[in-house]
């Protein structure tokens, strides 16, 4: 079993902080929320090392990954509430220079994965087209997409659904790039 200790989590995290950033910058399309829910998901490791169990690269990297899928579920589930308290604490966190909110987007793939999932939603058939953008993109209900569309809500939700179900093949992780680190 190997040990958990704060020198090995220094070396985790520089072999898997880049990834795991790119994991949940796609997940929350917010580069910021990725880089504190990052700082989140080693600090809970940190704090939980004497519970890792596992004996090889792969286990710690699997463990990594599902504290930091934890940490995004906290993440949402939180949102509002600690959007409050930070605003009620005067908590200030500084913001991303426009240059590494690009590197992260870039680190995530996420103009690959805007670009993939926009070539693909117009290769839909033109009813999934439009009950897909009214619903997300517009953001109405199923009720008014039926409205809109002159269909019932169930029609609505089907059109929906098999659009997503489409789209859902061009939104799976891309392959996560290693590049050079420079120091």
């Amino acid at each position: 079993m190997t040990e958990m200790n704060g020198p090995r989590l220094t070396e985790l995290f520089d072999l898997h902080a880049r990834e795991i950033l790119g994991f949940l910058a796609r997940r929350t399309a917010d580069p910021e929320a990725a880089v504190d829910i990052l700082a989140e998901t080693f600090a809970a490791a940190f704090e939980g090392r004497d519970q890792f169990r596992g004996s090889d690269d792969g286990s710690e990297r699997a463990w990594l990954f599902a504290i930091a899928r934890n940490q995004l579920t906290d993440h949402f589930r939180a949102e509002h509430a600690h959007g409050r308290a930070v605003a009620r604490l005067g908590i200030e966190r500084r913001a991303l220079s426009e240059s590494e909110y690009d590197r992260i987007e870039e680190l995530a793939g996420m103009r690959d994965l805007r670009e993939a999932v926009a070539d693909q939603l117009k290769q839909l058939p033109v009813e999934q087209q439009n009950a897909v953008r009214l619903r997300l993109i517009c953001e109405l209900s199923y009720e008014e997409v039926a409205a809109r569309l002159g269909i019932t809500q169930q029609a609505a939700r089907a059109r929906v659904s098999r659009g997503l179900r489409t789209l859902r093949s061009a939104v799976t992780a891309p392959p996560v790039h290693s590049p050079e680190r420079t120091t």
